[in-house]
């Protein structure tokens, strides 16, 4: 398929972000581009307003006439897609080309330099890093989450280089044909797709395979490449870390130079090593570390990765997209090295039944640590309910006093009731709207206190 010859882009599962950065994509390059989502959002608000048509009703009527052609249409899909959605089965029963977000992904980059960023954690962290540090090469990059820098999860630059996320999702990684790629984490992770960690491994190890010139890896991960640590014999080691205004400061040996000082307004070790892993795929492509080191100055963040709602001298709300009991484990530390002598509140809402199921322990014993906790409903994605798993079993699994199953009706009423000061609302489901209420509620409660 040569997509010089595709006129029309039809997206299923538009609003999604790994699905509306291609979408926007194409929309830059002069492609027309339609789709469907369930519900709107500020991404497909936004996909409209460069010219998309998007509709939220499954119906084959709404799909527009010239994207019926199917000679010159494209049609997307993402996995969350069920299979029993109406107009999938029609595109499928009248033989279009139907190709998986991942598998479109391959092709735009397949005549790329591609640099892809993948792991069970960081990824979207460090891809919009790296993307903001090759935007001085006009590098074009594909991101999971929308980078503070570009108010946007796409970079555009040329059709010369590209960034991207490799995700193990559906093993949808394999489709890439990555030139320098990171593994950032091989933590068990997606298990209603693997099974196993064994698989994942696996998946992992065959991603490897196909980088074809570096290929870069955490120290401690089982496979071979150039690693990268902190304060750890590494190709390339950040050292003398120091937290100045809330700002991370820290050296960078390469395998063949030194950086000083370079600063990271990100907080959190594990963003440390995602900076690292960025400034060692750019140091191998061939970016200057003075050039480096400058971009990660200025480098703003990633929205739902550690972002301030609200923050002042007397209340913080921090929004973040935390949805595996490691990357918990890492917020809290963050957290409690920002503010170690303040009260943590943390609103969980667990994203979907089957990987609540197969890491209850461990999401009971990360919550534990916080002081107070606050417990959503389960948030289904793509999946139905699974007999048992349910956030009540969850709750009874955390040892801590101060925990509640609360419902998104009472949250507001139920964090004004804490003593805590720091709120953390953390998961991958609607919850990332729901904070935006929380956020307009909490302001003007603290307008009335003052």
């Amino acid at each position: 398929m040569n997509l010089k010859n595709i006129h029309n882009i039809y997206f299923l599962g538009i609003g999604g972000i790994g699905m509306s950065a291609i979408a926007r994509y194409f929309a830059s390059i002069g492609k027309k581009v339609a789709g469907y989502d369930k519900t709107p959002s500020l991404i497909t608000k936004e996909l409209e307003e460069l010219g998309a048509v998007i509709h939220f009703e499954d119906a084959v009527k709404n799909i527009p006439i010239s994207f019926l052609n199917k000679e010159e249409t494209l049609v997307v899909y993402t996995p969350a897609i069920p299979k029993n959605q109406t107009e999938f089965n029609y595109f499928l029963d009248h033989k279009f080309t139907i190709l998986k977000r991942a598998a479109v992904l391959g092709k735009i980059t397949e005549t790329t330099f591609c640099l892809a960023v993948a792991g069970t954690h960081g990824k979207t962290t460090t891809s919009s890093i790296l993307g903001h540090i090759m935007a001085e090469v006009k590098a074009t990059s594909f991101l999971g989450g929308i980078a503070e820098n570009y108010n946007s999860n796409l970079i555009l630059g040329s059709a010369e280089i590209s960034v991207v996320e490799a995700d193990e999702f559906d093993r949808s990684f394999l489709q890439l044909s990555p030139n320098i790629a990171c593994v950032t984490s091989m933590d068990a992770d997606h298990l209603d797709i693997y099974k196993n960690i064994e698989a994942l491994n696996e998946s992992f190890v065959s991603f490897s395979n196909k980088v074809s010139d570096t290929l870069i890896v955490a120290k401690g991960l089982p496979l071979k490449g150039l690693t990268y640590a902190i304060e750890a014999p590494a190709d390339y080691n950040a050292f003398n870390l120091k937290i100045e205004n809330g700002i991370y400061i820290f050296d960078v040996n390469t395998p063949t130079s030194e950086i000083k000082n370079i600063e990271l307004h990100l907080p959190g070790r594990h963003n440390v090593m995602n900076a690292l892993a960025a400034l060692a795929m750019a140091d191998v492509y061939g970016i200057s570390l003075e050039n480096i080191k400058r971009s990660l100055s200025t480098f703003k963040g990633v929205q739902r990765r550690f972002s301030y709602k609200i923050k002042t001298s007397d209340f913080v709300l921090i929004d973040d997209y935390a949805h595996h009991p490691i990357a918990i484990n890492a917020l809290e530390n963050s957290v409690r090295e920002m503010y170690p002598d303040k009260e943590i509140l943390v609103v969980f809402q667990p994203h979907l039944f089957s990987r609540t199921r197969d890491f209850i322990e461990d999401f009971a014993s990360a919550l534990s640590k916080f002081d107070d906790v606050l417990l959503l409903d389960i948030y289904p994605a793509r999946e139905t309910p699974i007999v048992g798993v349910d956030s009540n079993w969850l709750l009874s699994k955390i040892e801590n006093d101060r925990k509640k199953l609360t419902q998104k009706h009472n949250l507001i009423k139920d964090i004004k009731n804490s003593s805590a000061k720091v709120v953390l609302m953390l998961g991958a489901g609607d919850i990332g709207v729901l904070v935006n209420e929380v956020t307009s509620e909490l302001l003007k409660a603290l307008e009335y206190e003052a």
